[in-house]
């Protein structure tokens, strides 16, 4: 069930990162970028490589969160754990 969520989270994620990549870039020149004043030291390509990660990374919070808001009550609260191997002092015995 979580490789299930995960590729929920991820896949979404890299293509909606590879549509930001095409819009972001297809306006910005990465060789006119400047990070605090300086020019970037990367190539064209290793800007273009850095930006789809962090657009990744940042989709994936988001898919990731809209994954954790859609999650049951039911689904949160179980108990991971099989009835016939819980230690003595668990709370959720009533949980299957």
């Amino acid at each position: 069930m979580w490789t299930q969520r995960l590729m929920w989270i991820a896949w979404p994620a890299f293509l909606t990162a590879g549509v930001l990549e095409m819009l972001v870039f297809a306006m910005v020149d990465p060789q006119d970028l400047h990070w605090f004043g300086q020019p970037l030291a990367l190539s064209r390509q290793g800007v273009y490589t850095l930006a789809f990660f962090a657009f990744w990374a940042i989709t994936m919070a988001s898919s990731a969160l809209t994954t954790l808001l859609a999650m049951s009550p039911f689904e949160l609260n179980r108990c991971p754990v099989s009835p016939d191997a819980r230690p003595q002092d668990c709370r959720k015995n009533s949980c299957s």
